[in-house]
C-alpha cells in the first residue's frame, strides 16, 4: 500500500498540530499517522484510496460501525432544530430515563463530553460523600489523562512499579504536580489481598476504589472469579465508594454494561464510547445517595457543551438500535469466531499468540506466559513482534490497534472474520 498523500498531509500537520495529531495515542499508527476520508460499515478509507477492514472502530465507540444511517439521520434532525440551548431538552430526559432503566446502579445520571470528565466527577462525588481524599486505582488501568489518574498506566518494567506487596505509584506524564501522588494508592488487578492491605492501611483516607470491570487498556484481562464481588464487599466494609469505569464495557458487554454482565453493582459508573456510536458524550450514573451531591451542587459538575442536541440524539438512537436489534448476541458470537480462528492459525504457525477477552472486544499479543492476570503479567508481551504483526495486517488491509485490542461491531460479518483470520495466517507465516 502507498501512503503518499497521507505522508504529505502528516508533514503539514506537524507544522500546524502539536505532533501532527489531536490525541497522543494516534501518533502510534503504522506506518505513521494516516489521514482518512470516509468510513462506511466495517470499512474505512484513507486519502490515498486504501480501504481497510476496521477493528479499531475509532478506539471502540463505533459499536454500530461507521456512519450508521439511523444514527446519522437522528443527528441531522436534532441539529436542524438547534445545536445547544444552555437548557434542557426532551431527548436529554429520554436518554437519562433509558440509562436509568438499563443500568443497575443508575438512580440518577449526569452527562459530560468525555470519559475523563465523567471519571473526574465520580471521584469528586465520592470525596464529598465520604469526607475522604484518596482513591485506589489498579496498575495498567486507564481512567483518562487528568493529573490525578495519570499514574501507573504504563511502565518500562515491573521493577519500576515496586513490589506486588507494596506497589509504587508511577507518574505517567511530566507536568503533574507532586501533590497528585498523595491522592492515589495503587494495587495489582485481581489481587484482593492487596486491595484489603491498602484499605486497611488508611481506612479513614480512601474515598473510592475505581476499576475497569474488564481490564481493557492493557490487554483484555477478565476479573478472576469473585474479584469484583470481593471489591464490592471490601468497599462496603471500609466505607469506600466502588466506581466502575465502564467507558469501554458500557453498552458493549450488554445493555446493562459490565455490572449486568457480572452481576456486581457499583455505587457509581462512568460511560462513554459505545453509548453514542462515535459522538462525544459521556455519562456518570450512580446511586441516589451519591448523585444527590451532584444534584445539590456540593459536588460541582458543569459544562457548556454538556448534553448538546446532536450528541444526545446520537446516544438515544444508538441505545435504541442496540436494544431493538439484540446486537450483543452477534458481537459475542463473532468475537468468539475471531478468537478461535486466531488461536488456530497461530498454533499452526507455531507462534505463542495469546487471545483473551469476552468477545465484543478481544486482545492479542505474543507471550509464553500461560496466565495473564494483571498488568505486570501483560508486560511479558513481545511488543516488537506484535508491531510486525500489525504492520503485516495493515499491508493486507486489516486495521488494528497497536496495543492489541480488537473491537467488534454490529456490521462486521462472518466474511469479515474469515478475511481477518486468513490475513493473520499469512502474516504469522511470514514473521
Amino acid at each position: 500500500m502507498k501512503h503518499n498523500r497521507s505522508a504529505e498531509y502528516y508533514r503539514r500537520a506537524r507544522e500546524a498540530l502539536a505532533g501532527g495529531v489531536s490525541s497522543q495515542f494516534r501518533s502510534f499508527e503504522y506506518p505513521h499517522p494516516l489521514f482518512y476520508e470516509a468510513g462506511r460499515g466495517s470499512r474505512i478509507t484513507d486519502v490515498d484510496g486504501n480501504t481497510y477492514l476496521d477493528f479499531t472502530l475509532s478506539q471502540g465507540p463505533l459499536i454500530l460501525g461507521h456512519s450508521h444511517p439511523e444514527v446519522v439521520d437522528a443527528v441531522a434532525q436534532a441539529t436542524s432544530s438547534g445545536q445547544i440551548f444552555a437548557g434542557q431538552h426532551l431527548a436529554e430526559l429520554e436518554l437519562a430515563e433509558t440509562i436509568g432503566r438499563l443500568v443497575p446502579c443508575a438512580d440518577l445520571v449526569r452527562f459530560s463530553l468525555s470519559g475523563s470528565e465523567a471519571v473526574h466527577a465520580a471521584l469528586r462525588a465520592a470525596r464529598v460523600h465520604t469526607g475522604r481524599t484518596r482513591f485506589l486505582k489498579f496498575e495498567g488501568h486507564y481512567h483518562g489523562w487528568f493529573d490525578n489518574v495519570a499514574v501507573s498506566v504504563s511502565a518500562p518494567s515491573a521493577d519500576a512499579l515496586g513490589s506486588r506487596v507494596q506497589p509504587r505509584p508511577l507518574p505517567w506524564t511530566a507536568g503533574r504536580p507532586s501533590s497528585s501522588d498523595t491522592e492515589v494508592v495503587t494495587a495489582c488487578w485481581n489481587d484482593l489481598e492487596g486491595v484489603e492491605r491498602a484499605l486497611a492501611s488508611d481506612p479513614d483516607g480512601i474515598a473510592a476504589v475505581i476499576t475497569e470491570p474488564v481490564m481493557c487498556n492493557s490487554g483484555c484481562i477478565m476479573p478472576s472469579d469473585g474479584f469484583l464481588e470481593g471489591l464490592r464487599s471490601l468497599c462496603d466494609f471500609y466505607g469506600a465508594v466502588l466506581i466502575f469505569d465502564e467507558v469501554i464495557t458500557g453498552f458493549r458487554l450488554g445493555m446493562s454494561g459490565a455490572q449486568g454482565f457480572f452481576g456486581v453493582v457499583p455505587d457509581l459508573a462512568t460511560f462513554g464510547k459505545a453509548m453514542a456510536n462515535g459522538f462525544p458524550i459521556s455519562a456518570l450514573a450512580g446511586k441516589a445517595e451519591l448523585m444527590n451531591h451532584v444534584a445539590r451542587g456540593t459536588a460541582l459538575h458543569a459544562g457548556t457543551m454538556n448534553a448538546g442536541n446532536p450528541t444526545v440524539a446520537a446516544a438515544v438512537a444508538t441505545l435504541k438500535i442496540l436494544e431493538r436489534d439484540r446486537v450483543h448476541e452477534r458481537l459475542f458470537r463473532l468475537g468468539s469466531e475471531l478468537a478461535e480462528g486466531l488461536r488456530r492459525v497461530s498454533a499452526e504457525a507455531g507462534h505463542p499468540l495469546r487471545v483473551e477477552g469476552p468477545g465484543p472486544m478481544i486482545h492479542t499479543g505474543f507471550t509464553d506466559v500461560e496466565q495473564i492476570k494483571d498488568y505486570r503479567d501483560a508486560l511479558s508481551y513481545d511488543g516488537a513482534k506484535f508491531a510486525r504483526f500489525v504492520a503485516g495486517m495493515h499491508r493486507r488491509g486489516i486495521r488494528l490497534i497497536g496495543r492489541g485490542l480488537w473491537y467488534l461491531s454490529a456490521v462486521h460479518t462472518e466474511a469479515d472474520i474469515e478475511e481477518a483470520v486468513t490475513a493473520a495466517a499469512k502474516v504469522l507465516a511470514a514473521i
